[in-house]
């Protein structure tokens, strides 16, 4: 498999098997290297996996409303991981070269779509809510629980190298939002798809 890079108006082709963590480290932006179960890799692999499980969301859900803010909020998990990869003394460089930290504003926009989906009372059964009534539903229940993992290790991290409470702010409204979405999925069945 190849990847293309590009640098300036070139695009470079290089092999995706860097062949680099073959001993069981990776890199960190701006190349620190660290074990692949270092706490930091763990954190952002969870964001990644988190990322993937709502790409499968995007996917059932299609081209519908749902659909639409599941990829903002990707390309805002994008975002996530960039900061979970960057070791605590690389952050400075890391924003000065460009990059953006998770904001209160991300937070923000989460919070106002539960706010908005909260309005209908009916999303709140009665019960713990069983997953699998629907495609949709089923596929941001199961983003919802990887968000939650994703969050335990961001929390553990933070013990230890203090993450950005931004990004557990983040991801603890998603899985909220994840959560309604999915109420949202069952009430309205095809409809939300």
């Amino acid at each position: 498999m190849r990847a293309a890079r590009e640098c300036g108006s070139h695009y470079f082709t290089m092999s995706i098997a860097t062949k680099t963590g073959d001993a069981g480290e990776t890199s960190l932006m701006y190349g620190r290297r660290v074990s692949k179960t270092d706490a930091r890799v763990d954190a952002y692999g969870c964001v990644d996996e988190l990322n993937s499980a709502l790409g499968l969301v995007r996917a059932t859900a299609g081209a519908a409303q749902v659909g639409e803010q599941i990829l903002s909020i990707q390309k805002e998990l994008v975002t996530v991981m960039g900061e979970l990869a960057t070791a605590p003394q690389d952050l400075a460089r890391y924003q000065k070269d460009g990059f953006a930290l998770t904001t209160a504003a991300m937070v923000d926009r989460l919070t106002a779509a539960i706010d908005d989906l909260e309005k209908d009372k009916t999303l709140y059964g009665k019960g713990w809510a069983m997953p699998g009534n629907n495609p949709l539903a089923a596929a941001l229940d199961l983003a919802r629980t990887v968000c939650r993992r994703a969050e335990r290790r961001v929390a553990a991290l933070e013990v230890s190298e203090h993450a950005q409470a931004e990004i557990l702010r983040y991801l603890n409204r998603l899985s909220d939002l994840c959560w309604l979405l999915a109420r949202f999925a069952e009430k309205n069945g095809a409809a939300a798809a």
